[in-house]
């Protein structure tokens, strides 16, 4: 009975054991319960394990083992899981490592309780993967090295073979070695195989055997050292030759490779101008396919960059009509972009830039500066402010004025140094296109221009050129005048007189002020912004420096303005302002008499003219003119009676009737009779104009002789390195002295 007792407690103890094991076991062992066990106040005994606690984690127990989510899912005895376990560590390994190993449906069971947590085995897994393929490779690459090694010197006898088939199939098996980086090393360093390369592809009759050949080359100019082993081996001239190829993949390997050189291999470029790549290149513009011409285009602008000779092989070539084309009728960005700069080099090449403007060049471009490229906006700008100084007498240009009177309000630097130079540009000497910007708001984006530009003289200086043109000699002209006023421009462009500003910008606003003066409502305005002190001080300053340098009979410059300039310009202006008559006192009691009486004797003859001018209007006044004949200043206007330009004779004729008035009457017949024998003899208006003192209309200023000098330039910041040509403006007094036109050589 002792016996049955002692067998029954044992079953009983391996099932308790057996339950314990599936639900305590694998959360604790039983040594960590300790941390919650408090003291129950409900029962005798001191320590006893808290109920909830309890219950909790073995619900939570419970779930983990038999929630479906690990391998153990399913099995309900401690044999079956034990069976489970007993996969080894390496087992476990390898089917991370070597999965392909594992039989079908075979899997290492995982160790961690929570699936969402990787085992450091798991965590292998991927990166020994990696390492297994790269060794693999690395096995494969060496393979292939050694293979093309060997089969190296028996491809190139087989290339040069007599027999086309031979060499066919050579060339056949040397492109399908291309494909594997490892042979395709061995291959470029091989130059005899380089040359049989290139052999075989000009010298085949098939075109099998040239598609194959060019292929080749084109897989090893994807590598620097490709590129060198193609150059020395001659690849150059016979890829220049597949350029008339009548096979399209021939002639896509050919340019790509080409590309490919221009970009990255030194000496390639001047390579391809002496193979005559240009004039193969050209034609290839007539393609349609967009991807084509867009590589296309890229090399010739590699081509022609800093080099004249390229330039004007293009032009020889008819490039200019098929770059606008490409330009006017294709809408893919990167073509359109690759497009762009070519011409953007060209439009500084004085004989491309009229064959570009000519083929509709500016038409053309102008109808991208609305797209959604900044790239393609940026070069079209750069572009057309190249060519706008031959476009001054294109028509059909009302769109692109109008865009450029918006882009006026970009906060963008360079478009608005664009923007402002070819409106400047454009508006020089064409009274329709002044008309149109003034009537497309153009004084007022000019003018809100001029005060965002600040310190940016490359802004400043055309802003206030275009406002210079657009207040002279059009129909609106009077209404830009007024606009300039009404929209409170009249201060900040008296402010640019002063100094430190760049003298361009100083004379540039010289002009404005003295086309401003033209219009009487502006006299007020001009005077109450202290324009006529600034320009009293700005003549005195030049007239002085012009003095230091009147020894050594040189010119004298200032950021690439002559000081005559500044001369002449600040005459000029007082000039008109003295039409005023409180200007006029303001003006006489600055002490200036003098200084204008001076000026008379100045070899410039434009100076002549303004002072002459100026002196005229001052002697309205009695005392003014009994201060200019206290000067002296009769014995030079005297001799400028005999002066070849009339303007000159008739102020200073003019100027000595005033100054006579109050003397006795033999000095005025003496001053008659000079008058009447050296002069206006043949001229009884002009007499009559002198002697009753009648002012010169404004226009006459205004549209005088040209002068003797080209018009001003300015200089601007090139976009991408790309230099620009200087562009001409405007004159705003007749006859005046402009620089000589500056060239800017491109960088080499």
């Amino acid at each position: 009975m002792k016996m049955m007792a002692m067998q029954m407690s044992e079953a009983d103890s391996v099932v308790k054991v057996a339950e314990w094991q599936q639900t305590y076991y694998a959360l604790d062992s039983g040594i960590q319960s300790g941390a919650t066990t408090v003291l129950d106040d409900e029962s005798n005994t001191k320590y006893s394990s808290c109920k909830k606690n309890i219950d909790s984690t073995t619900t939570a127990t419970a779930t983990n083992w038999g929630g479906g989510d690990t391998a153990a899912d399913g099995l309900e005895s401690p044999s079956d899981l034990e069976s489970l376990f007993s996969l080894t560590r390496a087992q476990r390994v390898r089917a991370a490592m070597f999965p392909e190993t594992l039989m079908e449906g075979e899997a290492a069971m995982p160790v961690q309780l929570d699936p969402s947590q990787q085992s450091n085995v798991q965590r292998l897994a991927e990166p020994s993967q990696l390492l297994k393929t790269a060794i693999v490779h690395l096995i494969n690459y060496q393979d292939d090295a050694e293979l093309a090694t060997r089969a190296v010197p028996e491809l190139t006898k087989l290339l040069v073979d007599e027999d086309p088939i031979v060499v066919n199939k050579a060339a056949m098996i040397v492109n399908q070695l291309t494909r594997k980086d490892a042979s395709r090393r061995v291959l470029m360093q091989s130059p005899a195989m380089m040359g049989a390369v290139v052999r075989a592809m000009t010298m085949a009759v098939d075109m099998e055997t040239v598609h194959c050949a060019a292929s080749v080359l084109h897989s090893l100019s994807h590598q620097k050292e490709g590129l060198l082993a193609i150059f020395k081996s001659g690849g150059i001239p016979a890829l220049v030759c597949m350029l008339s190829s009548p096979v399209e993949s021939v002639l896509f390997y050919a340019i790509t490779t080409l590309h490919n050189m221009l970009l990255h291999q030194e000496g390639a470029k001047m390579a391809v101008r002496l193979a005559d790549g240009l004039q193969r290149m050209v034609p290839l513009l007539k393609k349609s396919n967009p991807k084509f011409l867009a590589i296309t285009t890229d090399c010739l602008q590699l081509l022609s960059y800093g080099n004249q000779e390229s330039k004007l092989i293009i032009l020889a070539n008819g490039a200019p009509e098929s770059l606008v084309f490409i330009t006017r009728n294709y809408n893919y960005e990167k073509l359109l972009w690759t497009t762009s700069r070519v011409l953007k080099v060209l439009s500084v090449c004085p004989s491309n830039k009229p064959a570009i403007v000519e083929a509709g060049g500016m038409q053309a471009l102008g109808q991208h500066l609305t797209c959604s490229s900044q790239r393609l906006i940026q070069n079209c700008l750069w572009t057309l402010r190249n060519l706008s100084d031959a476009a001054t007498k294109q028509d059909g240009l009302d769109g692109l004025l109008q865009i450029l009177v918006t882009q006026l309000g970009s906060d963008d630097v360079n478009v608005l140094t664009c923007a402002t130079g070819i409106l400047s540009n454009l508006t020089c000497n064409n009274s329709r296109n002044k008309t149109l910007v003034t009537q497309y708001g153009g004084v007022e984006a000019l003018i809100h221009a001029v005060l965002r530009a600040g310190e940016k003289e490359d802004v400043a200086e055309p802003a206030v050129c275009a406002l210079r043109h657009l207040t002279s000699r059009h129909q609106d002209s009077e209404l830009a005048q007024n606009a300039v006023r009404l929209h409170y421009g009249i201060p900040a462009v008296v402010k640019l007189l002063g100094q430190p500003h760049y003298w361009p910008v100083v004379k540039a606003a010289v002009g404005l002020i003295r086309n401003l003066a033209l219009c009487p409502a502006n006299q007020t305005p001009l005077r109450e912004a202290s324009a006529i002190p600034r320009l009293v001080n700005l003549l005195l300053k030049a007239h002085q420096d012009t003095q230091r340098h009147a020894s050594s009979a040189q010119q004298t410059y200032q950021d690439g303005v002559r000081m005559e300039e500044i001369v002449e310009g600040c005459t000029g202006a007082l000039h008109i302002l003295a039409r005023d008559p409180m200007n006029r006192g303001e003006i006489a009691n600055m002490q200036t008499i003098p200084l204008f009486v001076q000026l008379l004797y100045s070899y410039v003859e434009n100076v002549k003219r303004v002072s002459a001018g100026v002196l005229c209007e001052l002697a309205l006044d009695k005392p003014s003119a009994e201060l200019i004949d206290a000067e002296g200043a009769s014995a030079p206007l005297m001799e400028l009676l005999h002066s070849n330009n009339e303007g000159i004779a008739t102020y200073a004729a003019a100027v000595l009737f005033r100054i006579s008035e109050d003397k006795n009457s033999d000095y005025r017949k003496r001053v008659s009779v000079e008058l009447t024998h050296s002069l206006l003899k043949h001229d009884p208006a002009a007499w009559e104009m002198a002697h009753t003192a009648v002012p010169l209309e404004h226009t006459y200023l205004a549209d005088e002789l040209n002068g003797s000098y080209l018009p001003y330039d300015y200089t601007d910041f090139p976009l991408d390195r790309l230099p620009l040509d200087p562009v001409p403006h405007e004159t705003y007094i007749p006859d005046m002295t402009y620089d000589p036109r500056q060239a800017y050589p491109e960088p080499l």
